[in-house]
Parts: C-alpha cells; structure tokens; sequence
C-alpha cells in the first residue's frame, strides 16, 4: 500500500510518499508561502524521483489544520481533486499530531503549537505512548497568555514545539521552564502524515474525499474583517 501526504497547513510546503516500507520519499520547502504554485511541481518531481506512478497509490493523506487558512485550502482541494481521480480514499490527520509525533520518544508532556498570527496559538498537549503519541486535550486557539496558563496548571516538565512555540519563546519561558524542540521540527511533516496514515490505512480508518473538513478552529480572517466592519457600523 502506497500513500501520498500533502501537507500544506503552515508556510511549509511539505509532500511524501510512503508505505509499508516507511517513507520512501519527502519535498519539502518553506519559504516564500507559495503553497499553489509549489505543491503540484513537488508532487510531481517526488513521483519522479521515486519511480512511483500516481495510479499506484492507494489513498492520500492530508493535513487537515489547525493552520493557515489559505494553505490548507490549497493541500485539501489537491488532495481530494487527486483521490477523485483515482478514487481511492483518503485520511486526514491534524498538524499538531504531525508535529508531536516525531518527539513520541520524549520523557514528558508534549505541547504542539503552532503560530495561528494575531498574537494567538493553535496548540494541544500529548503524552508519548508506546509506538506514538496520544493526545490529552483537544485542539484550541488562544492567546500567548493563555498557553501559558494552560502550561502553568499542568504543573508538569513539558517540551514544546512548533513555530509558535519558537516564536514566542520568551514569553513562554519567561512564564515557566520548558524545553524547546529543534528548529527543524517546527513545522508539521508530510513524512509524519504518511507514516500516521499508513497505520490507519491497515485499520481501513479513511473515509471518501467529499468527507473530508478542515479544522480551522477560529474563521478565516477575511469573515473576522468583515465581522468586524459590520460592528463598527
């Protein structure tokens, strides 16, 4: 079984192809928030340099978010626009699981955050299980402060990562002692999805393409703008 993952959810262009195997292949490339011109050409020359033919995968992985609302629009539409054409199924995994599960050999609480701009967070905690991670709190926007807040009443040694986390760093550890991930790990991976995906796939946890939703958690900026025009009418 063959999977192709899209991730597009951060300023991070990211796709791989994996199996059974583990990941065969991996583009990724995150300057420049060019998610529509880049993601096709990547898939494309990941194909090639594979010598793996689109006919041949068996279902396709996106990120569903929280993220950037643009970008995740771009992976979703290619994503579903790719399993309609091959009709295969397709499975969708969260960005704050793709950027927890390569810390699953952690010793303590995991805090995936990612920078949502506006002064705010998309973040969640996990715990490294054997063979992954699990989530013990469900995804949420908020502010700095409140991150820190939620950090705080746990009362645990926490490691936290993301680009939000990177990006307010200070005041989070101004707000209490964590420890931060790698730079390189910043970004949720579409090597992550793939290997999350594939053991869903063995379980046939997938659904059709038009089922698919994104998880925005707050709206889009340009429903705030206009919310917010109307109130100051």
């Amino acid at each position: 079984m063959l999977i192709l993952g899209i991730e597009t959810a951060t300023p991070q262009v990211s796709v791989a192809i994996g199996g059974h195997e583990g990941v065969l292949g991996q583009f990724e490339v995150s300057r420049g928030r060019r998610h529509a011109e880049t993601l096709v050409p990547a898939i494309e020359f990941l194909c090639r340099q594979t010598d793996i033919e689109m006919s041949e995968f068996s279902a396709i992985a996106v990120d569903v978010g929280p993220g950037l609302f643009t970008g995740m629009r771009v992976g979703l539409a290619a994503g579903k626009a790719i399993a309609q054409a091959l009709r295969v199924p397709m499975i969708g995994i969260s960005s704050l699981d793709l950027l927890a599960f390569p810390l699953r050999y952690a010793d303590r609480t995991i805090a995936a955050v990612i920078d949502a701009r506006k002064g705010e967070v998309f973040y969640a905690f996990y715990r490294p299980v054997p063979g992954g991670v699990q989530r013990v709190t469900e995804p949420v926007v908020g502010s700095v402060d409140e991150l820190v807040g939620d950090l705080m009443a746990r009362g645990q040694s926490v490691i936290c990562v993301g680009d939000g986390a990177l990006r307010y760093r200070d005041e989070i550890d101004g707000g209490m002692r964590c420890e931060f991930a790698e730079q390189f790990l910043s970004f949720p991976s579409a090597g992550p999805l793939v290997q999350l995906a594939h053991a869903r796939a063995l379980r046939e946890e997938w659904v059709n393409p038009w089922e698919i939703q994104p998880m925005y958690l707050r709206a889009p900026d340009a429903q705030i703008n206009w919310s917010t025009r109307e109130a100051a009418r």
